[in-house]
């Protein structure tokens, strides 16, 4: 049975979609059998995979409203072992669409029902929001990859997302956890760069991937030639970087970490997950009553 990655953030411009399609890309080159999902109704995973969003028939809209079988659905991508089910701007209404429909929090986790035993891993590119669309994407999911911006405002607004998650826990989807945060668009000659990631590390412990994304040109140009990072320029930096990551999540898949088919208990047993870093006595940042740090705070 494959697993379910939701990559959330509500805030826009932090490489959630980036991270996403390249994530996906990656795994898929290594052999990973990979079902991207894009639940933006940006549809910029879709075009960042080389696919014209204007001529797509069938999306994610179809198969959440209409309930067409995700076969029907799915496209093939140029990348062997990865496939698509793509979205339009039509998504955006779908949250109006969805309230008055039973089960409207479940119904993206009984469409990809079908397609966990034929993918090893289904990775869930979800909206810029914390609407409904979201808590679909969090109620489908066994664990949530958090993309944080190594910029000054990045943990602002974070703890609505983690209150999302808890409340998700809670009523929905009680093996819901946090897979891991990513930090994003890192300028290592910058303090500020630095200053983000001691705080995130300081808060999240050992949730933080030791992978940090780096800021790269090679990686702002890939979706505008429709190709993944590791097809544009796989000697660059940010191709490297993800070929990082996509190995933590092959080993944490392959080898059975508890953080992806379970809630994760490593931070109360003082144990150290494999791909992160951090310190391992740091609260869980979901059930920890302790406050995000702020710049002031700092």
């Amino acid at each position: 049975m494959g697993r379910t990655i939701a990559v959330c953030n509500q805030k826009g411009g932090v490489g959630k979609t980036t991270s996403a399609v390249n994530l996906a890309s990656q795994l898929a080159l290594d052999g990973v059998r990979v079902l991207l999902v894009d639940l933006d109704p940006q549809a910029n995973a879709t075009g960042g995979l080389g696919i014209d969003k204007r001529k797509v028939e069938k999306t994610i809209y179809q198969a959440l409203l209409d309930q067409i079988p995700l076969q029907a659905v799915a496209l093939k991508t140029q990348i062997p072992n990865l496939d698509l089910i793509p979205s339009q701007v039509s998504l955006s209404g779908a949250e109006v669409e969805m309230i008055g429909l039973p089960d409207r929090e479940g119904r993206l986790k009984k469409t990809l029902q079908s397609a966990r035993s034929e993918y090893d891993l289904i990775l869930i590119d979800g909206p810029p929001s914390l609407g409904l669309l979201t808590v679909n994407a969090l109620v489908a999911s066994d664990g949530v990859l958090i993309p944080l911006q190594c910029e000054y405002y990045a943990l602002e607004g974070l703890s609505q997302l983690l209150e999302t998650i808890r409340m998700v826990q809670e009523g929905l989807n009680p093996g819901l956890i946090i897979q891991g945060i990513l930090l994003t668009m890192a300028d290592f000659r910058t303090k500020l760069t630095s200053d983000v990631i001691e705080e995130a590390r300081k808060f999240f412990g050992s949730k933080v991937y030791d992978v940090v994304i780096p800021r790269s040109v090679r990686l702002s140009e890939a979706p505008s030639r429709g190709l993944p990072i590791a097809l544009y320029d796989p000697g660059s930096i940010g191709a490297q970087a993800y070929r990082q990551l996509a190995k933590r999540i092959k080993e944490a898949i392959h080898v059975g970490d508890a953080r992806l088919g379970e809630r994760d208990t490593s931070v109360d047993s003082g144990e150290r997950t494999p791909g992160s870093t951090g310190d391992p006595e740091s609260p869980d940042p979901v059930h920890s009553s302790e406050s995000l740090p702020t710049k002031e705070s700092s």
